[in-house]
C-alpha cells in the first residue's frame, strides 16, 4: 500500500478519532490497523501524533552523498594494500607515498588518483576497505615450554624499553606442527629491534638449543647495526649454557621476561603475527625443503619488503583514565627511514648504504609477487601427513 494513501487515511480518522470515546476509538484503532497492516502499538503512536503533510513522500534521501573519490582510486588502494600484505589504515596511509612512484610504473594512473590516494585519509581507508577485511580472521596458538635451567643467571626484564639506539632485539620461536605437536618440525626464529622495528627471522628445525643459537648468529651477522643485547621469553630452547655463553663472549645482553607474562615480550608477540603466522598459517613444515625454502624466503624477498617498504607503528605513551586505555603513537615509518634517521653510531654504514641502494633499485610489488610464489611452493611442501607417534595411537 502506497505511503500517500495511509497518510490521507489516517488525516480523515484522525480527528473522529480524537472526539470518540474509548469504545469507539477501540474500533478505529482495530480497522486503522486493518487497512494499514500496522502493529496496534504502532498505530495508537502515529494516531496520537500531529497530524501529517500531503506532500508528495520522498523517494530519494534529503541529501545525496557524492562519492568524492574514484572506483579508479579504491582499486588502486586495494592493490596497493593487497601487494604490502593487507597493512592497517594507519600504516597504509604513510606507504602509499613510498609505493605510489612504482604502481604509476605499472598502471596508467590519472593525476586525479594520485592526488586522492595522496590525500586520502587513514578513516577513508577503512571505509573503503571494510569489506575485504571483514575475510580476514585467523587463531593463535603457541607450543612454548619453559626452561628450568639458568635462570637465576638471566635476570629479568621488568621495565619496559627505553633507549635510544638500535641493538636491542626481542626473541621468540614459532612454531609451525600443524594440528599435532609431536615428532621434528620447523619454527621460525623471530626477532624485532626495538628501535627501529627491523625484522630479521630464521626457520630451524625443531627447538634445539644448539640450532637456536646458531640462527641468533645468523641473524646477528645479517643486521645493519651492531646487537648489543636480546630479551626472550623462558622457553628451553633460550635458557641454556650454549646462548648464555655466546652473549657473554660477545658482550651481548641476555634478560627474559616473567613467566606466563606474554605482554614483556609485547613486541616480538606483535611481529609473530604480522611477519610468520600471517604469511605461513598454521600448516605442519617437517621436512629440509621446506625448511630450505622458509630460510630463502626470509633472508631476501620478505626480509626486504617488511624493512624496507612497509611502515610501522610505535607506541609512545599508555594512558589510564577511569576504565579506559588512551593510546598515543608515533608517525608510521619504515624500519629503514628509522635507522636513517637515527643519529646513533652503532649503526654499520655500509650495511646501511647497501639497503638504501636496494630500496631505490627495488620494486616493491615484483617482491610481492616473488613472495607470493615462494609461498604458494612452501605450501605445496607442507607435511600431509601426522608424526608417526600419532599413526601408531589411531591404529592402536
Amino acid at each position: 500500500m502506497e505511503m500517500r494513501f495511509k497518510m490521507k487515511y489516517l488525516r480523515q480518522i484522525h480527528p473522529r478519532y480524537h472526539k470518540s470515546l474509548k469504545d469507539e476509538k477501540s474500533r478505529i484503532l482495530d480497522e486503522f490497523c486493518k487497512v494499514c497492516g500496522y502493529v496496534r502499538k504502532y498505530a495508537i503512536r502515529k494516531i496520537n501524533a500531529p497530524l501529517p503533510d500531503l506532500k508528495a513522500p520522498k523517494t530519494v534521501p534529503s541529501y545525496i552523498h557524492k562519492r568524492k573519490y574514484l572506483k579508479e582510486t579504491v582499486s588502486m588502494l586495494e592493490i596497493i594494500w593487497e601487494a604490502a600484505n593487507y597493512l592497517c589504515s594507519v600504516r597504509l596511509h604513510a606507504a602509499i607515498p613510498i609505493w605510489l612512484p612504482h604502481l604509476r610504473n605499472r598502471y596508467h594512473i590519472s593525476d586525479k588518483v594520485i592526488n586522492q590516494l595522496m590525500t586520502i585519509s587513514p578513516s577513508t581507508i577503512d571505509r573503503a576497505l571494510k569489506p575485504k577485511k571483514l575475510k580476514l580472521k585467523r587463531k593463535l596458538y603457541g607450543t612454548t615450554k619453559p626452561g628450568s635451567l639458568l635462570k637465576n643467571q638471566i635476570p629479568i626484564k621488568t621495565v619496559s624499553w627505553d633507549i635510544n639506539k638500535p641493538g636491542f632485539l626481542e626473541i621468540d620461536l614459532v612454531s609451525h606442527s600443524g594440528n599435532s605437536a609431536e615428532g621434528d618440525f620447523i619454527h621460525s626464529c623471530n626477532s624485532t629491534d626495538i628501535l627501529s622495528t627491523w625484522t630479521e627471522t630464521r626457520a630451524v628445525m625443531g627447538k634445539g638449543q644448539h640450532n637456536t643459537k646458531e640462527a641468533i648468529d645468523d641473524i646477528r651477522n645479517s643486521l645493519p647495526f651492531k646487537l648489543l643485547g636480546i630479551d626472550s621469553d623462558n622457553g628451553s630452547e633460550f635458557i641454556n649454557h650454549h646462548l648464555l655463553k655466546y652473549c657473554s663472549n660477545l658482550n651481548i645482553q641476555f634478560t627474559r621476561s616473567r613467566p606466563y607474562k606474554k605482554d614483556d615480550n609485547a613486541y616480538i608477540k606483535q611481529k609473530n603475527w604480522t611477519c610468520v603466522r600471517k604469511i605461513f598459517g598454521y600448516l605442519r613444515y617437517s621436512s629440509p625443503e621446506a625448511l630450505s625454502a622458509m630460510n630463502d624466503l626470509y633472508k631476501n624477498e620478505l626480509k626486504f619488503l617488511q624493512n624496507l617498504f612497509l611502515p610501522s607503528q610505535k607506541l609512545i605513551k599508555k594512558t589510564i583514565i577511569g576504565s579506559r586505555y588512551f593510546r598515543k603513537y608515533d608517525s608510521p615509518q619504515t624500519p629503514l627511514q628509522r635507522l636513517i634517521t637515527s643519529k646513533s653510531k652503532n649503526i654499520y654504514k655500509v650495511k646501511l648504504n647497501y639497503y638504501i641502494r636496494l630500496f631505490n633499485s627495488l620494486d616493491p610489488f615484483t617482491l610481492s609477487m616473488h613472495i607470493d610464489k615462494k609461498i604458494n611452493r612452501i605450501f605445496r611442501l607442507a607435511s600431509k601427513s601426522q608424526p608417526l607417534k600419532n599413526q601408531k595411537l589411531k591404529a592402536a
